[in-house]
C-alpha cells in the first residue's frame, strides 16, 4: 500500500512556518510532497553482489575451539590465584560471550576482589574484562595478542549460540539451561550496542536458497555418516528472534525454486571490537603485552583473581586436550555499502560486514574443519565459493519458478 505524509498535520501549529515564509522559503513547505514507497520490496532492494576472483583482498582462517562438554566455566587454585575459565565456545564464542563471562565474573567476585587479572583479548577476553571493570575491580587485560591479531578477529560476526557449542551426550540435560541463561543475556546486551555509530552490532535479513524444493533447515549440506550429534539448543530461545518466512515464486530477484528469508543479528568485528577496547580503556582499563607457557607462568601476575580465556590457546596453556580445533576459513570480497543481506547456497554463506564481504565454503555442515588444525589459507577453496556466488548472481533478476 502506497502510504503518504499527512503534511497537513506535519505543519499545523508550527511556529516556525512563518519564519521559513519571511526567508522565502515558504515553498519548501507548500511544495507537494513525493509519494512514499513501499516500506521493503526485495526486488527493488537487493543489491548484486559482484563476485569476482579478482575482489577477493584477504583470506583468513581460524581455529574454534571445540569441547564436547561445553565451554570450561569452572575455577582452579593455582599457587595464590583463584583461576576463573572461561573458553572453549566452538562457534559460540561471540554470541554467548556476554553470557558467558557474566558467570565468570560473578565466579570471580566471589573472592570480593579489587584487581582482576584477564589472559586473553579476545571476544571473551574483552567482554569478561569489560564486566570484572564495571563491577568495580582494577582490571588489567594480560595478551600476546590484540583483538586485531586474535583468532576472534577472524570470526564470521553472525549470531549463533550453538554452533559448535557441544555434544548432546556429553554436554548432558543439565548444560541446556546455562546454555539458555548465557544466551539471554548475550542478546540482551547486544541490544545496547544497536545503532551506535559504524554500527557495530545490525539486523540483516538472511536469504536461504534452494534449487529444488527440499527441507530447508540443512541447505544443500550432504549429511555424513561420521557426523557427530551437535547439540542444538535454539528452539529454548526461539522467542527471541523473528520465523523464517518462505517467499513467494518471483517475490525475490534470486532464480531458485525455494527462497526462505529470516532476520539475523551481525557483528561487525572490526568496529565492534574497536568499540569494546575503546570502553574498557576509557574506564581506566589496562592492556599489557604477555604470554603464557604454562599455568605456573601466572605467578608473575601480581592480581589474585584471574579469569581465563585464552580460547584454542588453552589447549597448549593448560594441556587441555578436551579442545578440538574447527578449521574455519573466509574469503573477504571487497565490501559493498549497498549489500545489506547475507544469503547461504549451494554450500556457501555470504555476510555483509562492513570490513569486507564474507564468503564462506561450508559443504559438510558442523563436521567441515573438524580435528583440523592447519591454520594456512586455501585459495583454491575462497575461488570456488566465489564462483558458486558468481553463478547465482549471473541469474540474478530472472524470475523464480515454483
Amino acid at each position: 500500500m502506497t502510504t503518504r505524509f499527512n503534511r497537513r498535520g506535519l505543519i499545523k501549529g508550527s511556529a516556525m512556518l512563518g519564519g521559513l515564509n519571511a526567508l522565502g522559503l515558504g515553498g519548501c513547505a507548500t511544495a507537494p510532497m513525493a509519494e512514499i514507497a513501499p516500506v521493503y520490496d526485495p526486488r527493488r532492494n537487493l543489491a548484486a553482489v559482484r563476485a569476482r576472483p579478482d575482489r577477493l583482498f584477504d583470506i583468513t582462517v581460524c581455529l574454534r575451539p571445540f569441547r564436547a562438554a561445553g565451554p570450561r566455566l569452572e575455577t582452579e587454585q593455582v599457587d595464590d590465584k583463584l583461576v576463573v575459565h572461561n573458553y572453549g565456545h566452538g562457534g559460540s564464542g561471540w554470541s554467548l560471550s556476554w553470557g558467558s563471562s557474566t558467570l565468570a565474573v560473578q565466579k570471580a567476585f566471589a573472592a570480593s576482589p579489587r584487581e582482576v587479572a584477564v589472559v586473553g583479548c579476545g571476544a571473551l577476553g574483552l567482554t569478561s574484562a569489560l564486566l570484572a571493570q564495571r563491577a568495580g575491580a582494577q582490571t588489567t587485560i594480560y595478551a600476546r595478542d590484540l583483538l586485531p591479531q586474535t583468532r576472534s578477529s577472524r570470526a564470521t560476526g553472525t549470531w549463533t549460540p550453538d554452533s559448535r557449542i557441544a555434544l548432546t551426550d556429553a554436554a548432558g540435560p543439565a548444560f541446556a539451561p546455562l546454555w539458555e541463561q548465557m544466551a539471554r543475556t548475550s542478546f540482551k546486551t547486544y541490544r545496547s550496542y544497536l545503532g551506535l555509530p559504524g554500527d557495530p552490532v545490525q539486523w540483516i535479513d538472511y536469504y536461504m536458497l534452494k534449487d529444488a524444493p527440499a527441507d530447508l533447515g540443512g541447505g544443500d549440506r550432504r549429511p555424513s555418516t561420521e557426523a557427530l550429534d551437535f547439540a542444538e539448543y535454539r528452539s529454548l530461545i526461539r522467542d527471541l528472534t523473528p520465523r523464517p518466512e518462505l517467499q513467494a515464486p518471483g517475490a525475490t530477484p534470486f532464480a531458485t525454486a525455494v527462497v526462505e528469508r529470516s532476520s539475523t543479528m551481525m557483528f561487525n568485528i572490526a568496529d565492534y571490537g574497536h568499540t569494546l577496547m575503546s570502553d574498557f580503556l576509557a574506564a581506566g582499563g589496562k592492556i599489557e603485552r604477555a604470554e603464557f607457557h604454562a599455568p605456573s607462568d601466572l605467578a608473575r601476575l601480581k592480581e589474585k583473581v584471574v579469569i581465563n580465556c585464552p580460547g584454542y590457546g588453552a589447549r597448549a596453556l593448560w594441556k587441555d586436550e578436551s579442545i578440538v580445533p574447527v578449521r574455519g576459513q573466509i574469503g573477504w570480497l571487497i565490501p559493498q555499502p549497498e549489500l545489506t543481506y547475507g544469503l547461504y547456497y549451494r554450500d556457501v554463506s555470504i555476510v555483509p560486514r562492513r570490513d569486507g564481504i564474507v564468503v564462506q565454503a561450508l559443504e559438510g555442515g558442523d563436521m567441515k574443519g573438524y580435528g583440523i588444525n592447519n591454520e594456512t589459507p586455501d585459495r583454491a577453496e575462497s575461488e570456488a565459493a566465489v564462483a558458486v556466488i558468481a553463478d547465482l548472481y549471473s541469474r540474478f533478476g530472472a524470475a523464480s519458478h515454483g
